[in-house]
C-alpha cells in the first residue's frame, strides 16, 4: 500500500459558517471542512456548496489559537529551490492568515500576536516537499516505513509546524475533542504538510569532471528554540538551545534531478547507472547545563551558571536521545579556556564526568526518539561510554588568522571519524523500489562554542570537507592524496554554500549573519569583511538588547511554548508596568541630546546674550548625562525581555536591579515600591515554571 502524499494544490472556499479545502487534481478526495467559528474539523465527500472560492494555495501550515480567535495559516506562495533524487523542494515565501470569526474582534494583545507571527513567518527560512521527507536524514529515511504518510514519518524534532498541525493530527488519529469526531480519519493525511526550518541549498555540479548533485541541509530543532541571549543551555526535558542537525550529501547519477534542471554543466555521469547517495551528518547545540547570559545594555552580558549537579537528569535525557539516534558522540567544545568563558568550559567537563561516572545503565531508547527511527546499537557498553569529550581552544590555536591550525582538531578526531564513517546507499531498480544500504554512519560530531555559531561554523565546514574527500576517495573518484578542493570551481561553490549555511543559522539565532564569512568564502580576510563584521557585531548588540524579546515571544507562540487561548481574556501582556520615571529616562536623554545639538548648531545675532543659551546647554548636558548614566547603571530595566515566557533568571535580575535603583539618591524616591512593578515579568516567569 503506497503512502498518501500531500496535495500539491488546494482550493480554498469560504463562507460565513466554514472554510473548505479541496484538491482540484484529486476530485474524488474528500474536502476538509473547518467550521467557523468553532474550528471543528470534518471531511465532506460530496460537493461543497454555499461558499465562494478565495484562493488556490500550495499547502496548509496549520491552525493557531490566539487570545480571541483562531487562524488557519496557509502557504500563499512557494518557490522551487531544487531537486533531490527527482523530488522537488520548495521554500515558503508568503503565508496568509484566515480568521475563523467572520467579524474579527480587535484587541492590543491579539494584534501584537499576529504581528509577531507574521514577522516570524516572513523572515523564517522554511522548506517543504510533497514527496521527500526533509525532516529526516537519508539514513533515517532508509530505516523508515515508506508506507506511512509523510507527516507520520517526519522527525518530531524538525517537524517545525507540528504544534499548529496538532488539531489536524488529533482529528486524523481520532483523538479530537470535537463532537463531530468519529474514529481515525486517514483521508485527512494529504492535507498535513510537514515543514522544515533551517537552511537548504542544492547544486548540480561536478568534481574533476565527475557529475554529481551536492546539497547541504541544516534542520533547526523546534524544541527550546529561541534567540541568542534569551535561550541558552538545557531545559528539564533534555532539549538544548540552538540545536541544529546539518547533513551534507552528494548524489551520483541523479538523472531525474539533472534532467529536470537542464543537466550537469561540466562533467560526465559516473560509470554505473545506479543512483547513489553518500551523506554525512553532524550536530551543534548549546552546552547542556543550566546557564544564561543576562543582558544589561553592556556589550558583554553577565554570565550565570547554576549548580552543575542539578542539570544531570536533563543532560542524561539529552545524551540518551543523542546516543540512540547517532551512536558515538564526539563532543567538541570550542569555548575559551580563559576569561569569562572558562566557567562554561568547566561546567561542560563536570557534567560529562558526572554522566560517565554513572553506574551501568540499560539500553532503553529515549522516550522522545521516534518510533520509526532505527537506533544505533550500543553493544552492551555503559551508555555514557559512548560520549567522547574533546576540547579545542579554537581562539588560541587559530589566533592571527591561522585557520589551518584547526587541522589539529581533525587529527585528534581522526580515529573516531574513520570508525564512524558516513551513510552510503544505492537505489534499487524501480520495479522493487527502496534502497540498499552499503554502510552506515555510527558516530556524530556534536560541536559547540558559546553561541554555537561562528567558531562552530568553521569546524563544521572543515568536517564537511573531510567527509567529502573520504567519500570520493572510497568511490575512486579521487586518488589517494587528492582533494575536492583541487577543483577550483567546486571549491568556490563549497565555500559559498557553507558560508550561506553559517549566515542562515546565525540570523535565526542572533539576528545577523555570521562573522568572518569573508574568509570562509574567499580564503582571505578583507577590509570589507572586517567592516561587515563590525556592522554585524553592532547590530547583534542592538537586536539582542532591544528586539530579541519580541522574537522570542514569536517563537513561543508558533511552537506552542505559550498558548494565549489558555489564558484569561482580560490578561494584558504588553503593557509597560515599569515605574514612570524609569520609562521616561530614554525620552529625557533624547530631548537633552536634541536641545544640545540645536544650541550648538544654531546661529545667534551679535546683540543676543550668550550666557542664557550656554547655561541651558550645560543644564541639558548635565540632565542628559545623568539620564544616560542611570540607563547604563541599571541597564536590565531597559532590555526588551520576552513578555510571554519570561526566563526566571531575567525576572530575578530585573528585581535585583530595580531594588538597586531605589537607592539612587535622585531617582530612587520617585520609584515607589519596585517589586509591584514587575507584574508582567512575574506572570511570564510563572508561566514558564
Amino acid at each position: 500500500m503506497s503512502a498518501s502524499l500531500p496535495f500539491r494544490d488546494i482550493n480554498v472556499h469560504a463562507s460565513s459558517s466554514y472554510y473548505a479545502f479541496s484538491s482540484p487534481s484529486s476530485p474524488n478526495a474528500p474536502a476538509l471542512i473547518v467550521d467557523r467559528p468553532s474550528g471543528d474539523l470534518r471531511l465532506n465527500d460530496g460537493k461543497v456548496t454555499g461558499g465562494h472560492r478565495v484562493s488556490n494555495v500550495p499547502g496548509i501550515l496549520g491552525i493557531v489559537h490566539l487570545k480571541l480567535d483562531s487562524y488557519i495559516i496557509t502557504i500563499a506562495k512557494a518557490k522551487p529551490v531544487g531537486r533531490i533524487k527527482g523530488h522537488q523542494i520548495y521554500q515558503v515565501t508568503a503565508t496568509e492568515f484566515l480568521p475563523l470569526r467572520e467579524r474579527q474582534v480587535h484587541d492590543p494583545d491579539e494584534d501584537t500576536f499576529l504581528v509577531y507571527l507574521k514577522t516570524l513567518l516572513k523572515t523564517g527560512p522554511m522548506y517543504f516537499s510533497y514527496t521527500f521527507d526533509l525532516t529526516n536524514s537519508f539514513q533515517r529515511q532508509a530505516d523508515g516505513n515508506q508506507n506511512d504518510p509523510l507527516w507520520a514519518r517526519a522527525d518530531d524534532r524538525f517537524f517545525w509546524n507540528r504544534f499548529i498541525c496538532a488539531a489536524m493530527i488529533d482529528f486524523r488519529l481520532g483523538n479530537a475533542s470535537s463532537r463531530l469526531s468519529s474514529g481515525a480519519q486517514p483521508a485527512i493525511d494529504p492535507y498535513i504538510l510537514p515543514v522544515m526550518y533551517g537552511m537548504l541549498e542544492i547544486f548540480n555540479t561536478s568534481i574533476k569532471g565527475n557529475s554529481l548533485s551536492y546539497s547541504l541541509i541544516t534542520r533547526r530543532s523546534r524544541h527550546r528554540t529561541g534567540t541568542r541571549y534569551m535561550s541558552r543551555g538545557i531545559d528539564e526535558e533534555g532539549h538544548v538551545s540552538n540545536f541544529n542537525e546539518t547533513e551534507q550529501a552528494i548524489v551520483l547519477n541523479d538523472t531525474a534531478s539533472s534532467a529536470s534542471s537542464g543537466g550537469y554543466s561540466n562533467g560526465k555521469p559516473i560509470g554505473s547507472s545506479e543512483t547513489q547517495v553518500l551523506a554525512y551528518v553532524q550536530t551543534r547545540g548549546s552546552v547542556p547545563v543550566y546557564w544564561a547570559e543576562i543582558n544589561s545594555l553592556k556589550y558583554t552580558p553577565k554570565l550565570q551558571i547554576r549548580a552543575v549537579e542539578s542539570a544531570a537528569p536533563a543532560a542524561r535525557k539529552h545524551f540518551d536521545e543523542q546516543i540512540a539516534l547517532y551512536g558515538e558522540n564526539y563532543m567538541v567544545n570550542l569555548v575559551n579556556q580563559k576569561g569569562r568563558e572558562k566557567p562554561v568550559k568547566e561546567a561542560y567537563e563536570s557534567i560529562v564526568k558526572i554522566l560517565q561516572s554513572s553506574p551501568k545503565t540499560s539500553q532503553d531508547s529515549s522516550s522522545r526518539s521516534s518510533e520509526q527511527t532505527k537506533t544505533i546499537d550500543s553493544q552492551g557498553k555503559n551508555r555514557y561510554d559512548h560520549l567522547h569529550y574533546v576540547y579545542f581552544d579554537f581562539h588560541n590555536e587559530t589566533k592571527g588568522l591561522k585557520w589551518h591550525r584547526a587541522q589539529l582538531l581533525l587529527d585528534t578526531l581522526s580515529s573516531g571519524l574513520e570508525a564512524g564513517g558516513y551513510f552510503h546507499s544505492i537505489d534499487r531498480p524501480s520495479s522493487t523500489g527502496g534502497v540498499d544500504v552499503r554502510r552506515r554512519q555510527t558516530a556524530v560530531v556534536r560541536s559547540n562554542c558559546m553561541d554555537c555559531l561562528d567558531r562552530t561554523n568553521v569546524i563544521q565546514s572543515m568536517l564537511g570537507r573531510w567527509a567529502l574527500n573520504r567519500q570520493l576517495t572510497d568511490l575512486s573518484l579521487l586518488r589517494p592524496g587528492e582533494n575536492a578542493s583541487d577543483d577550483a570551481a567546486f571549491e568556490s561553490l563549497f565555500r559559498n554554500v557553507w558560508a550561506d549555511n553559517a549566515d542562515v543559522v546565525s540570523k535565526t539565532y542572533s539576528g545577523t549573519g555570521a562573522l568572518k564569512t569573508d574568509f570562509t568564502r574567499t580564503g582571505a580576510r578583507t577590509k570589507a569583511g572586517a567592516l561587515q563584521d563590525l556592522r554585524n557585531s553592532l547590530t547583534r548588540y542592538a537586536k539582542n538588547n532591544f528586539a530579541d524579546g519580541p522574537r522570542q515571544d514569536a517563537f513561543d507562540l508558533f511552537l506552542g511554548a505559550y498558548r494565549p487561548d489558555s489564558q484569561g481574556v482580560g490578561t494584558q501582556h504588553f503593557v509597560d508596568r515599569r515605574p514612570v520615571v524609569v520609562q521616561s529616562m530614554p525620552y529625557v536623554l533624547g530631548m537633552c541630546a536634541f536641545f544640545v545639538a540645536v544650541s550648538l548648531s544654531s546661529t545667534r545675532s551679535e546683540s543676543a546674550a550668550v550666557w542664557p543659551l550656554r547655561l541651558f546647554t550645560l543644564m541639558c548636558c548635565g540632565v542628559g548625562g545623568y539620564a544616560g548614566r542611570f540607563m547604563l547603571s541599571f541597564g536590565s530595566l531597559y532590555v526588551n525581555w520576552p513578555k510571554l515566557n519570561t526566563p526566571p533568571w531575567a525576572v530575578e535580575n530585573y528585581q535585583e536591579v530595580l531594588e538597586k535603583a531605589h537607592k539612587d539618591p535622585v531617582v530612587g524616591p520617585f520609584l515607589g515600591k519596585g517589586r509591584s512593578d514587575t507584574g508582567y515579568l512575574e506572570e511570564g516567569k510563572k508561566r514558564r515554571e
